[in-house]
């Protein structure tokens, strides 16, 4: 049985506790955040709290903040010895405070609190500078089904980078083509099967295989009409910019 202490209420705590606590070989002895008003819902399934001088002791303590916010929040903790994790792509395991045993439980993949998600499906990149550390995270993560990967710090860094590009910067296209479709009028339903579809598609083949449209077959006529048809500047740019992109990667002619 592993004991762990949740720190922070943000989607990506709400998410393990949620994960932890269903999983019968994990104990969540606490729930701390500065704002107990955020994890008061909680109360009768652990023990929640907003004062570090409170915390019980633990054989894991997962920090789940704000990137800025991981480094002070280490620092103020009041123990020593003691493995504490962060959940972060991109904040380096030194700048959790050398005060305790340091490591990464980064779970590489978008959370929202109302989305229900099979914690299973989640890959689990590690990083620990005590090796004897790596087992019990690795056991953590095996508990709850995730598939976990030993990772540096650059290699994780990349990996949050990478991940900005398929799932933020992504989203963000979603939201540009609902703001295209409700424009006129049409539904943006229509287009989710060709979401779903475009992102089963990578699962066989490359990214670079799988790519289609005007811009890789260089159709000069299509692209200038859709440019037309954008009322907005900003889409204008997003468009011309991906449109160069796909160019530049397929050996295709610009504008």
């Amino acid at each position: 049985m592993i004991s762990v202490i949740i720190l922070g209420a943000g989607n990506v705590a709400t998410h393990l506790f949620n994960a932890f606590d269903t999983a019968e070989q994990v104990t969540v002895k606490q729930w701390f955040n500065r704002t107990i008003k955020s994890i008061q819902p909680y109360k009768n399934r652990v023990d929640i709290t907003d004062d570090l001088s409170q915390l019980k002791e633990a054989d894991v303590y997962i920090i789940a903040v704000s990137d800025d916010a991981v480094a002070k929040l280490s620092t103020k903790l009041p123990f020593e010895n003691r493995l504490v994790v962060h959940t972060s792509g991109s904040v380096n395991v030194h700048d959790l405070d050398k005060k305790n045993r340091r490591g990464v439980f980064y779970p590489l993949q978008t959370f929202s609190k109302a989305a229900n998600l099979n914690f299973s499906h989640v890959p689990i990149c590690l990083e620990v500078l005590d090796k004897a550390d790596l087992k019990t995270l690795k056991t953590l993560a095996k508990v709850v089904g995730c598939d976990t990967h030993k990772v540096n710090t650059d290699q994780r860094k990349a990996l949050h980078l990478a991940a900005v590009f398929v799932n933020n910067f992504t989203n963000q296209l979603y939201r540009v083509a609902h703001e295209i479709t409700e424009a006129e009028g049409v539904e943006f339903d229509i287009l989710k099967p060709l979401l779903l579809e475009t992102a089963k598609k990578v699962q066989d083949i490359s990214p670079y295989m799988a790519q289609t449209g005007p811009a890789k077959r260089n159709d000069k006529k299509t692209i200038t009409n859709h440019l037309q048809l954008l009322k907005s500047e900003q889409h204008k740019a997003i468009y011309e910019l991906l449109t160069a992109s796909i160019q530049k990667t397929h050996g295709r002619k610009k504008l």
